[in-house]
């Protein structure tokens, strides 16, 4: 139970999940075939079954065999993979743009188009611990998951599983939308990545990557840095909810009131 891929929550995700399908299949032949090849080899050639070596020393159909075959069996696999591969790399005209900034150790969203922008922090981070909003914080232990984590993962609407993953503010998307992720770093490499949308993609200072993703069922999906950088590194986990387009409208507008100091009244408004 261990093993395998998250459930599939885009068609990039779906069709990585497809390739990795097949390549098992054709590396696990492989493996198969050779693995009969020495044990063939081992039993009939050996010493006793055949005193006497042959003395050739090559073989122009086994040679030309071995060299057609892999590359015959590599276009087979070049042909499935690079349009997936194209498919992650052409951007497609964004419905929704958040520009994420990777910090040590929090991530930073910026609603492009929205004139917004908060930070994202481990729920249980220092940061994330306020005795004035919520008094049962004095017994929370930074980065340690007791009865006082798990209560306040609780108390915002997480379970004592996704400690390390929840944050303290989500990024929130609509369903079915084309979201563009346009991913930079502010110190070290970080690297964005949520699993259940076949997405990754280094964060490099400097520079300004993109990525895209169309979530196709509503949900809350858990990604986490996949680069190392830092002390801090295993504590930088990535928070997307995926939502109907009347909750995001709902949440938008109160993101802007919030983030911005735009009047709810006035955003709903413009809607």
């Amino acid at each position: 139970g261990g093993t395998g891929f998250q459930p599939a929550a885009t068609e990039l995700a779906t069709d990585l999940q497809w390739l990795d399908g097949l390549i098992l299949v054709i590396i696990t032949v492989i493996c198969l075939f050779v693995t009969a090849l020495i044990a063939w080899v081992a039993i009939r050639y050996n010493a006793n079954r055949n005193p006497n070596p042959a003395s050739f020393t090559h073989n122009t159909p086994l040679e030309v065999a071995w060299t057609v075959g892999p590359i015959v069996i590599l276009v087979f696999i070049g042909a499935f993979s690079l349009p997936v591969l194209f498919k992650q790399q052409e951007i497609p005209e964004a419905d929704l743009t958040i520009k994420v900034t990777g910090y040590q150790w929090y991530w930073g969203y910026e609603y492009v188009d929205e004139g917004f922008e908060f930070d994202s922090y481990m729920l249980g981070a220092p940061a994330t611990l306020s005795e004035s909003d919520r008094p049962e914080d004095a017994n929370v232990t930074p980065f340690v998951l007791d009865e006082h984590m798990e209560a306040k993962l609780q108390d915002a609407g997480y379970s004592r599983d996704e400690f390390l993953l929840a944050t303290d503010t989500a990024v929130v998307v609509p369903v079915g939308k084309t979201v563009v992720m346009q991913v930079t770093a502010a110190d070290v490499i970080h690297s964005w990545t949520i699993p259940a949308f076949g997405v990754k993609q280094d964060a490099v200072p400097g520079r300004l990557a993109e990525l895209w993703f169309n979530a196709d069922q509503e949900g809350v999906y858990f990604g986490q840095c996949s680069e190392l950088c830092g002390f801090y590194h295993a504590y930088m986990p990535i928070t997307v909810k995926v939502v109907s387009e009347e909750a995001y409208a709902e949440w938008l507008a109160e993101a802007q009131e919030e983030y911005a100091g735009i009047p709810r009244t006035r955003v709903l408004a413009s809607k």
